[in-house]
């Protein structure tokens, strides 16, 4: 098993439980600290022609699903922080994405917004500069 992930998700479930301790139930806004960054953001599908022969499974081995909140990174945010389920808030777009796929390394400081098999949506999203804000568990 890979200990990392491991490590990570022990630690979250220990912020989880001593944030429940208290009067209120904790959000994602209790469990994070948010770090701001600026990038370029475009889209994708998952459809063989723009991923690989399997283009539900991640680069991280998640499976994809239409309707889920998941973006890829380039591979030099992973070096930041954003690594596999790190939450990521887009400007423009409404809740909580999901690291949960990188990028060729050929591309930097950029993200990839998973938007299921919708073309249209993807190619109407395009390429654009954004601010996005990713969480680092508070420890």
């Amino acid at each position: 098993m890979n200990k990392p992930i491991i490590l990570k998700t022990f630690i979250c479930i220990c912020v989880f439980i001593v944030l429940s301790c208290g009067k209120s139930k904790p959000t994602i806004e209790d469990i994070y600290v948010w770090r701001p960054l600026q990038v370029t953001a475009t889209a994708y599908n998952s459809l063989a022609y723009q991923t690989n022969s399997n283009p539900h499974i991640t680069a991280f081995g998640d499976s994809l699903k239409p309707g889920l909140k998941y973006i890829a990174v380039s591979r030099d945010l992973l070096k930041l922080g954003l690594n596999q389920d790190t939450p990521v808030k887009i400007e423009g777009l409404k809740g909580v994405y999901w690291v949960k796929d990188k990028m060729h390394s050929k591309w930097r400081n950029r993200i990839d917004i998973y938007m299921g098999e919708d073309v249209k949506a993807a190619k109407t999203w395009g390429r654009k500069k954004v601010k996005i804000e990713y969480g680092i568990l508070k420890l």
